[in-house]
């Protein structure tokens, strides 16, 4: 039964090779007995980008380049379907780096390339395969670069089946058809007639493709040096002898909570100072009394060097929001977290209580502000913000020492859960 949606008739330009290649593919799936259920056709923009809307099958349309991306997901999630992607030359352009990845992977997907050496959707802009000598909308631009030979770049990735060929080739039903039974990633490069735009400046036929074509290196099937098992198969097979993956640790809710209502709490420390370990503990204890929590972390991509700053949320209610405004507590452990979070201290009043360490300086501010001399205590840099969790535990200030101590039971084991007990009870 022929595929394609008689409610959507197709539109392209008279002469456009598009629309030989779209007859061509559903008779290939014809040919091969294929249900509508058992395909899905991905596409993104551009003339080829209406594919997925002139068949009765399942269809994926996405951003411009992207086409392989949403394939390849699809692909691992539902392998049992038949994936096909249909990308223009300027997507392919655009794209280039997932041609790289696909031709890599070998999962198995079939890409149709129509290649009309032109964006011919958007005013006939030169594309990576726009000859230098050709005439364009994008004046000169096509005579600096060099354009790409997709399937030369296809077989060096990786490709394991590559063919160029005339969109206009008699058997080119038959040829999609053996593309799409390979095993694996299969590349076809079609060269095709755009008239709406190319052909209005360049000379170019059928006869003049395949002139083209017999001057290059031919490309037909199966690259006998880029054979290799199935990307899906073989991840599938090692996946499954992999150990089973443990299942989250499930935080039981066993305590009554010490406040009642929503609490934030902002921890401004400097990196190597466990502000993100205290900020994840102080989101068990809240677990550990039935609330709601949420975590948002700040620091730089150097992760050794830098500011340091975790905003913690505990609710009885759903969390909808996780923005922090006006925090109920500021734990200042370092210069960096405080610089980074300076403007927030000018909006605060009497009901935010800060923590500061000793040795950092605040900006001016109407909050509470109680310091401690951790240095004095003993208690070591990397220390301290789990200490500033115990100052807050033992105030009954958004948790309890029994909530805190519990969390740590859940982070921790071994010696490293003893010392921290022992900080804890210290302090």
């Amino acid at each position: 039964m022929a595929l394609l949606n008689t409610a959507r008739p197709l539109v392209f330009c008279p002469g456009c090779s598009h629309e030989q290649i779209t007859r061509t593919l559903d008779r290939a799936l014809f040919n091969m007995g294929i249900k509508g259920n058992q395909v899905a056709l991905v596409s993104d923009i551009g003339c080829s980008g209406l594919f997925d809307t002139f068949f009765n099958t399942h269809a994926m349309h996405g951003l411009h380049g992207r086409a392989l991306t949403y394939a390849t997901g699809l692909k691992l999630a539902r392998p049992e379907l038949t994936v096909i992607v249909t990308m223009g030359d300027g997507g392919q352009g655009i794209g280039g780096a997932h041609l790289l990845a696909a031709c890599r992977r070998n999962l198995d997907l079939t890409l149709l390339i129509l290649n009309n050496f032109n964006f011919g959707m958007t005013g006939g802009q030169f594309s990576a395969t726009t000859p230098p000598d050709a005439q364009v909308g994008s004046g000169f631009l096509n005579r600096l670069e060099h354009p790409m030979d997709i399937c030369r770049i296809a077989e060096a990735a990786g490709a394991p089946y590559v063919t160029r060929c005339s969109a206009l080739r008699k058997d080119l039903a038959e040829e999609i058809e053996r593309a799409v039974r390979f095993k694996g990633f299969s590349v076809i490069d079609l060269w095709g007639i755009c008239p709406g735009r190319y052909t209005k400046r360049n000379r170019l036929t059928p006869k003049d493709i395949e002139a083209s074509l017999s001057r290059l290196h031919p490309y037909s099937g199966p690259a006998r040096e880029n054979q290799r098992e199935e990307y899906g198969d073989h991840y599938r097979k090692l996946a499954a002898q992999q150990a089973p993956t443990p299942r989250p640790v499930a935080v039981k809710a066993q305590f009554d909570p010490s406040d009642t209502g929503r609490r934030e709490v902002i921890i401004l420390g400097s990196a190597g100072r466990r502000i993100v370990t205290a900020g994840e503990i102080l989101c068990l204890a809240g677990m550990t009394a039935g609330l709601n929590v949420t975590q948002k972390n700040d620091y730089p991509i150097t992760v050794l060097r830098g500011h340091s700053v975790s905003e913690i949320i505990l609710s009885p209610q759903p969390i909808g929001y996780t923005g922090i405004g006006r925090p109920d507590v500021i734990l200042a452990l370092g210069r960096e977290g405080v610089q980074r979070r300076k403007d927030i201290f000018q909006d605060l009043d009497r009901h935010t209580l800060i923590i500061c360490d000793g040795d950092v300086d605040i900006p001016p501010s109407p909050a509470r502000v109680e310091r401690v001399d951790f240095k004095s205590m003993g208690i070591k840099s990397r220390d301290r913000a789990l200490a500033s969790l115990a100052i807050l535990a033992n105030r009954g200030k958004v948790i309890h020492k029994e909530m805190l101590k519990a969390a740590l039971a859940v982070r921790f084991k071994g010696e490293v859960l003893g010392s921290a007990l022992e900080l804890v009870d210290r302090v």
